[in-house]
């Protein structure tokens, strides 16, 4: 078994994350002294996946933290509170960076007689359980999901939900890990996942890290794979759960739920328990980002559009819950008439 790939990491005071936009062509990693630059980090994908957002800005949040060393409780609480408003600004969709920075914003409000100083050790320390806490909820999402597969069974995944999207181990990635970890012979196709190829670039680069036969298609040979029972189970992560059941997932996740419940073949979500939106009754009420058109016009950094053409770039998309064979968290395995 290979290392575990270190998605994001506190070092000495900094917060160390790899940076994706660069894989796999070379691994590289990004140094974050202070919130703003983590905050950067987000906006602009170095750090990617609902689980490793949210654990991100914990880490961001207990960087500013430390900055404020030193200062009287009241200018504490003044500049914590932009800081967390900067930091729920950097993305909207996965709900994991609203939880992560509550629960640090509960830590602050739990310890009303601390000062800066002692603040900003009790949110380091913070930080870092929700990341040891991510990556021992990933197994145990491992240990449930990977009985839903066979020996030899073959899996369709979109976008990148293994360890470079979490704390480690990862979500859907994770469950065909343990399957592979338990002796099962599994194998993977992956989609590319236009337009930032999360799938081509990520996923194929750690199921190769890991000894996971994996095949890289483009997205819209999907349909005829399924069509021709190439696939035996579609698994994805999410980056936003409805209280019924309805998923925000990478845009043509949708799509790829119709076509696997078309062609009988079972679609598994999986996700930590902190990516379901309990406050949100149905899928629609999820906020959809759409981020530049750059992404659809251009391919690492090379135009393939012709200039002057417009473009729109929906980031995700919501599954309703029916195409929705079952959900699989850390707390166990979830299926339909869903109230979560």
């Amino acid at each position: 078994m290979t290392a575990e790939i270190k998605t994001i990491a506190w070092e000495d005071g900094r917060v160390v994350m790899i940076d994706q936009r660069k894989l796999p062509r070379r691994e590289a990693y990004v140094v974050c002294r202070d919130y703003r630059q983590v905050i950067a980090a987000i906006k602009k994908m170095v750090i990617r996946g609902a689980p490793a957002i949210g654990i991100a800005a914990a880490m961001g949040l207990a960087l500013g933290a430390g900055n404020l060393r030193g200062k009287g409780r009241k200018d504490f609480d003044q500049k914590w509170a932009i800081m967390c408003r900067e930091m729920a600004a950097a993305r909207p969709t996965a709900v994991n960076l609203f939880w992560a920075i509550e629960r640090m914003d509960g830590v602050v409000k739990q310890s009303s007689s601390a000062g800066p100083d002692d603040l900003a050790g009790l949110l380091q320390k913070e930080a870092e359980d929700i990341l040891a806490g991510d990556v021992a909820a990933n197994r145990r999402m491992g240990a449930f999901g990977q009985k839903l597969l066979a020996d030899g069974d073959v899996v369709l995944t979109h976008c990148n939900a293994g360890a470079l999207a979490t704390g480690g181990y990862g979500t859907a990635l994770g469950v065909i890990r343990a399957a592979h970890e338990a002796g099962k012979k599994v194998s993977v196709f992956a989609d590319e996942t236009r337009p930032f190829l999360q799938g081509a670039r990520l996923t194929a680069w750690e199921l190769q890290k890991c000894g996971i036969p994996v095949t890289l298609i483009s997205d819209n040979a999907a349909g005829h794979l399924l069509k021709m029972g190439k696939i035996n189970a579609v698994i994805v992560g999410a980056d936003r759960i409805a209280a019924n059941g309805d998923v925000a997932n990478k845009i043509g996740t949708y799509s790829l739920s119709v076509l696997a419940r078309e062609n009988g073949v079972p679609f598994y979500v999986a996700a930590p328990d902190s990516t379901i939106d309990r406050t949100l009754s149905e899928g629609y009420k999820i906020p959809i980002e759409e981020r530049s058109p750059d992404e659809v016009t251009h391919c690492s950094g090379r135009r393939i559009a012709p200039e002057g053409v417009s473009a729109l770039n929906v980031a995700f998309d919501v599954t309703p819950n029916a195409y929705v064979t079952a959900i699989i968290t850390e707390k166990g395995i979830y299926r339909g008439p869903y109230e979560l």
